[in-house]
């Protein structure tokens, strides 16, 4: 037995709560820090946690003799008024009974000044059950020429509104939110697709190192701070190397449980988050994401050499500067890129019309415009009806069939709203795209139908990047802890270049988004032939349902005066004395030929009805209908010369079992029937639809479906006989060649094959065998 895997070791803290203060430099990463439930605060401010149904103090911060003038272990247990007073405790209650406090903290009262000490805002939201105080001195008296805040927000607002691009957008962000905070150096940082961070923006003071175009990576914004970033607005942190202050107790003695600071301005920071500030110099940062769509889209990253502070109407602006800016992010996108989305749409259109004229999709990359002058793209290939239509630089076909049959298994087409794959570095997901880096290291890949694989696919090459990192990006250092090396910021953002192979420009949304409508247009266009189609076929099925029924009573009404005749035959023959042997002969002949015109009728009244009756549906196994089928025709007697082989057993399909059984039937009899050998050997089995195996001669609409066969070692037939096997009355050796028959067995088994909505073809060698494959319209009941 192998020894059972080792468990991941308990953190240092075990069981218990979590605080930065004590536990914070036992990290081995930064994505195992616990940051919403840090169990301190920052030491500017004091913060209370209390009971809900009395507001009685759970927890306090150790700090509030300093700001509130008493011991946080002589608060607990208290009513919130021995620190607010009976008008705040009035104001606090209003507050929980009428206001929404789970998804941010709003500011209650101002807490009048003690001797000695200031004036403190106190702000309160809920959390996990809990209302949370946060205490911090107030700023409302205001700096001389601060002004209105609210106007000062207006203002910035419209001047927001009137930027042309992103990154104009963005460069008026950072100097709105300075202008507002006057901190020495406010940045916008854009993550990418693999979350590494570049700031695209920055307004800062005179004599500071620019730090515009530099990329960070990835671990410097470790996942749990990115989340936090979902749910908050803002994260100042006034004094980035201040000491922090422990909550009292640090688990609420209610629950037992931390308490959830995701909400909290006097959260305290992490170990990694100060040290990494303070290699930087900076000792001040106030943070707010943008988001677009609910993701995280970048940050406004405020620096300040020097601590200093950040009254609530300062972060109150400032936050509502965040939410405006990722309100109107997707407006700046939109302005920007709005002449490449007319460009777009207006080469399309072209496209689409031409096509609809000529009545296939050539147009799409046979003329100009193609394909290629809508998309920036070096390439660009249309799979369908079976075959590539290509433009500009494209891999072989070959390579194009590989590559497609790997796109058509991604999860991402499987999305009914966006079935699209898009990539900037394929080779690093696709093996068969190792080596075409010059022709397609990017791929923007749209499906037009799944069951015939149809695709829209452009191609960039690969472009030399050079990335301008604020240090090695593969830079990890550690540092000694209480419990061996921890994790540690880096200490170097000295430039580092580094040149990037391998990757194409990548494809913005308004690309991705034109080729998601294109599909569209080319879906409409293919579906408006397929109605066309429709039209016509629903003509056609009129006119077979007219000719089924003109053939049930012309074959009906000809068989009373064909019994007539055989009757008056009948009788000639009975008074034999009147004919000479010329006259017995023929009247001989015309016997037969009766008989014979008797079973034509009958075969064309039975193929009518097979077109009329209605199918009776439902699971059914196929060896047991099989098993009918063998019984039938006398397969199973000793006498029968035959040899029936089922190399596995058959599945369940949803059919009608009588008219299976009558297809294995004609399938089998014929097997039996053309063979020069003393015994035929017969194999029946199937194909299931995801089994990797030869499907020779099968149609295109065959694909994914289990395919049925009966094989034998018989006669064989020439390929060029291979349709004009299936027609009515069609017979390929002499009338009485192999046990004579009437010809029209394998027209009612491609019709009953037809009416349960498959499709019946062969394949065969001549004096080598023949094998014929059919499809019925679902799957195994197993895989339905």
């Amino acid at each position: 037995m192998n020894p059972p895997a080792a468990s991941a070791p308990p953190p240092p803290w075990g069981d218990g709560p979590y605080s930065t203060k004590r536990h914070g430099t036992t990290l081995d990463t930064c994505d195992s820090e616990p940051v919403q439930t840090p169990g301190c605060i920052q030491d500017h401010g004091a913060l209370l946690v209390l009971r809900l149904a009395d507001l009685s103090i759970l927890q306090a911060s150790e700090n509030t003799l300093l700001h509130l003038g008493q011991q946080a272990a002589q608060l607990l247990g208290q009513p919130v008024d021995r620190v607010v007073g009976a008008a705040g405790a009035t104001r606090l209650n209003e507050m929980l009974a009428h206001d929404d406090l789970d998804r941010g903290a709003s500011y209650a009262f101002t807490l009048p000044a003690r001797p000695g000490a200031v004036a403190l805002d106190v702000c309160v939201h809920t959390s996990q059950g809990v209302a949370v105080l946060e205490f911090e001195a107030t700023g409302r008296a205001g700096k001389p020429g601060e002004g209105d805040y609210f106007e000062r927000v207006k203002s910035a607002v419209s001047r927001l509104q009137t930027a042309g691009t992103v990154r104009a957008f963005c460069q008026q962000v950072t100097e709105e939110v300075r202008s507002i905070t006057g901190l020495d150096r406010v940045m916008v940082y854009r993550f990418h697709a693999d979350l590494h961070g570049e700031v695209v923006a920055e307004s800062g003071r005179e004599g500071l190192a620019p730090w515009l175009g530099l990329h960070y990576p990835a671990a410097d914004i470790p996942l749990p701070a990115r989340e936090i970033f979902k749910r908050i607005w803002i994260r100042p942190l006034p004094h980035a190397a201040g000491p922090l202050v422990e909550l009292l107790p640090l688990a609420n003695p209610d629950t037992g449980r931390a308490l959830d600071m995701t909400h909290c301005a006097l959260r305290g920071a992490s170990v990694m988050y100060s040290e990494y500030l303070a290699n930087m110099g900076v000792a001040a940062s106030l943070t707010m994401p943008i988001l677009r769509d609910g993701e995280l889209w970048g940050l406004i990253a405020c620096h300040h050499d020097t601590p200093t502070q950040f009254p609530y109407q300062v972060r109150a602006a400032c936050e509502l500067l965040a939410q405006v800016a990722s309100l109107q992010l997707k407006s700046a996108e939109h302005t920007e890129q709005l002449a490449y989305r007319l460009k777009l749409e207006q080469v399309h259109q072209q496209l689409v019309a031409r096509s609809a004229r000529d009545g296939d999709l050539l147009a799409l990359t046979a003329h100009q415009p193609s394909l290629l002058d809508a998309i920036d793209a070096g390439g660009a290939a249309v799979y369908h009806l079976d075959r590539w239509w290509c433009v500009g630089r494209v891999p072989e076909l070959a390579q194009l069939d590989e590559l497609a049959a790997w796109l058509c298994g991604r999860p991402e087409f499987q999305s009914a709203m966006r079935p699209v794959f898009v990539s900037d570095a394929w080779a690093l997901q696709c093996p068969a795209a190792v080596g075409l880096e010059d022709i397609a290291s990017g791929v923007l890949a749209a499906t037009l139908s799944r069951q015939r694989r149809g695709l829209l696919v452009w191609f960039r090459p690969q472009t030399m990047q050079t990335v301008k990192w604020a240090g090695n990006p593969q830079d990890v250092p550690s540092a000694p802890g209480p419990h061996g090396l921890r994790l540690s910021p880096r200490t170097s953002f000295e430039l580092f270049v580094e040149s990037v192979r391998g990757r194409s420009l990548p494809w913005s949304e308004v690309e991705i988004d034109a080729a998601l409508r294109l599909r569209l247009l080319v879906l409409e266009l293919v579906i408006t032939r397929a109605e066309r189609l429709a039209d016509l076929n629903a003509d056609l099925a009129r006119s077979n349902e007219e000719l089924d029924a003109f053939a049930y009573v012309a074959s009906h009404d000809l068989k009373e005066p064909l019994r007539g005749i055989h009757r008056y035959a009948h009788q000639l023959l009975d008074s034999a004395a009147a004919l000479d042997d010329d006259n017995r002969r023929r009247v001989d002949n015309l016997m037969r030929l009766t008989v014979r015109m008797d079973s034509l009728l009958d075969s064309l009244l039975h193929f009518s009805r097979v077109g009329r009756m209605e199918l009776e549906l439902e699971d059914a196994d196929l060896n047991a209908v099989l098993e009918e089928a063998l019984e039938m025709i006398g397969a199973r007697r000793p006498e029968s010369r035959c040899r029936i082989e089922v190399p596995r057993p058959l599945p369940q399909v949803l059919c009608d079992p009588v008219r299976l059984r009558e297809i294995y039937s004609n399938l089998l009899a014929n097997a039996i029937k053309y063979t020069l050998k003393d015994e035929a050997h017969i194999e029946v089995g199937y194909l299931a639809a995801d089994e990797s195996a030869a499907r020779p001669n099968a149609p295109a609409e065959s694909a994914g479906q289990a395919i049925f066969y009966v094989k034998d070692d018989g006669i064989g037939i020439e390929p060029r006989h291979y349709e004009q096997v299936f027609r009515m009355f069609k017979r390929m050796h002499g009338r009485d060649d192999y046990g004579g028959g009437v010809g029209a067995g394998l027209t009612i088994v491609q019709k009953l094959v037809q009416r349960h909505g498959g499709q019946v073809w062969l394949d065969a060698r001549l004096g080598v065998g023949s094998t014929f494959y059919f499809t019925l319209p679902g799957l195994p009941a197993e895989h339905r």
